[in-house]
């Protein structure tokens, strides 16, 4: 009689404590949120083409001088890269001098203007042609110069080397801005076209890129099933180079939202429900609401539910059958 007078107090709050667990529903609201969409995607630097120079001589010749004689140089735009004797060139210049002195008393300078137009079209600089006049004489040498800023990526002649006219010299590559080229899953195409805003980042900067402009590649992939997404980036301090490994963050429009936590939604035979709190205390029915994914915790909620509404949060299986008993759905 004195142990079960020593335990009833006890069994009376382990019964207390089970029908507070038992009744303790969790609530949460209907949220209105501003936010955009955002997705992450992997690609890699390339060299934007129209940035990318061939220096190709209209003439034949010879290496003299190598100032360009490594690959990966930098080099400025007007910078010489070569000194070459060209026997073409050499007597292009020479008919140019012969000209000039023949037409120096003369009204008719048309022969004088073939000869300079000669020498343009192979390519000569503006400079070495005024130096003809100007010195008076003829240097056997000719200088092939940069045409941008940017660095020699490839060379194919050394000192001494012969090259024909259209031989490709050097391809010279300007990387004040560059390309990103970024796998994008076929699924995700309607997502690409409505992101407005996109961000690049690599492993070694630490500052994030924002892409001025985007091209969607007009090919698939069959073995991936993935396009390709062509971001254009300014560069100017020249330390992204291609080849590097980038992370694309793709994000679309802020918009207003109507959110749910995920833990306050059921899904049953293909809809979606919530069950909204009652007038009454402990009264909840189900509602079908409309939603679609934010994120791995949200719901958008497009119909079914307004901003403020209450609904419950917790042991929603418990309520699921509750309402199937008593004939709700």
């Amino acid at each position: 009689m004195r142990l079960l007078l020593i335990l009833l107090p006890l069994i009376l709050f382990a019964k207390e404590a089970t029908v507070k667990q038992l009744f303790n529903v969790q609530t949460t609201e209907v949220k209105k949120v501003q936010t955009s969409h955002s997705k992450k995607n992997y690609g890699y630097v390339k060299a934007d083409e129209a940035l990318t120079y061939t220096v190709s001589p209209r003439f034949s010749g010879y290496v003299v001088k190598l100032y360009a004689d490594k690959r990966y140089k930098k080099v400025e735009k007007g910078d010489a890269l070569v000194s070459v004797y060209s026997p073409e060139v050499y007597k292009a210049k020479e008919e140019y001098l012969n000209s000039y002195n023949y037409s120096k008393n003369r009204k008719n300078k048309g022969m004088l203007e073939s000869a300079k137009l000669k020498l343009e079209l192979l390519g000569v600089s503006p400079n070495e042609i005024k130096s003809v006049i100007k010195s008076k004489k003829v240097s056997q040498n000719t200088t092939i110069y940069s045409p941008v800023n940017g660095y020699i990526f490839s060379k194919s002649i050394m000192s001494g080397s012969a090259f024909s006219a259209k031989n490709k010299l050097f391809e010279i590559v300007n990387l004040d801005e560059v390309w990103v080229e970024a796998k994008i899953l076929e699924d995700d195409l309607e997502w690409i076209d409505n992101a407005r805003k996109f961000d690049v980042s690599f492993k070694s900067r630490p500052r994030t890129y924002s892409a001025t402009s985007t091209l969607l590649y007009p090919t698939l992939d069959e073995k991936e099933a993935t396009l390709t997404l062509r971001l254009r980036l300014k560069n100017q301090d020249n330390r992204i180079f291609p080849g590097m490994y980038a992370t694309l963050i793709s994000s679309s429009e802020s918009q207003e939202y109507l959110t749910l936590k995920r833990t306050a939604v059921i899904r049953k035979n293909g809809k979606y429900y919530a069950f909204v709190v009652g007038d009454f205390q402990g009264e909840y029915e189900p509602i079908e609401i409309q939603t679609r994914e934010l994120d791995s915790e949200t719901y958008i909620v497009t119909g079914g539910l307004n901003v403020d509404d209450e609904v419950v949060d917790n042991a929603l299986f418990m309520m699921d059958s509750d309402a199937q008993i008593n004939g709700l759905y």
